[in-house]
């Protein structure tokens, strides 16, 4: 069985777990995900930089709506299940927590903790990060010692 460690944000729509669950073909996937709610980790500025980026005027205008503390973490957790089950539905093993703090030391951990063969990081663009390589993927390759692959959500959850 090949094991992924997935990154995300937020909830996966039917599209992202159609895509990730198709990766590897007929070959069974065992995925332990990994959910940091958006408004833990970046600062509201950067999030509406690349919500103009994206031509999202009006998302760009709600930032300071994003939910954040306690309330990030129940919609957090409420996003995780829901991915989970939407990964188990589609006939692949999944597991995964929240986490709050730190996310490329969960990562690390959970990589070395599972014995992952890659990890896949899907997330909306953030232009700012990527620009500058302080994205999680762009990190993530210089700290686990696997393939990590960086995709982008195919619609907003």
């Amino acid at each position: 069985m090949f094991t992924s460690v997935l990154m995300i944000e937020k909830a996966l729509t039917s599209a992202d777990v159609e895509f990730v669950t198709g990766l590897h073909g007929e070959e069974s996937v065992a995925f332990h995900v990994l959910l940091q709610p958006r408004g833990e980790q970046a600062d509201r500025l950067l999030r509406a930089i690349d919500d103009v980026a994206l031509g999202a005027i009006d998302e760009a205008a709600r930032e300071g709506e994003t939910p954040e503390g306690e309330e990030a973490k129940s919609v957090g957790q409420q996003a995780l299940e829901v991915s989970l089950t939407a990964l188990r539905a589609a006939g692949s093993e999944a597991e995964g927590r929240l986490i709050a703090d730190h996310p490329l030391d969960a990562l690390k951990s959970l990589v070395d903790e599972v014995d992952a063969d890659e990890v896949i990081v899907l997330t909306d663009p953030h232009y700012v990060e990527e620009f500058f390589h302080r994205d999680w993927a762009s990190r993530a390759r210089h700290k686990v010692g696997v393939p990590v692959l960086k995709l982008f959500s195919h619609s907003k959850a």
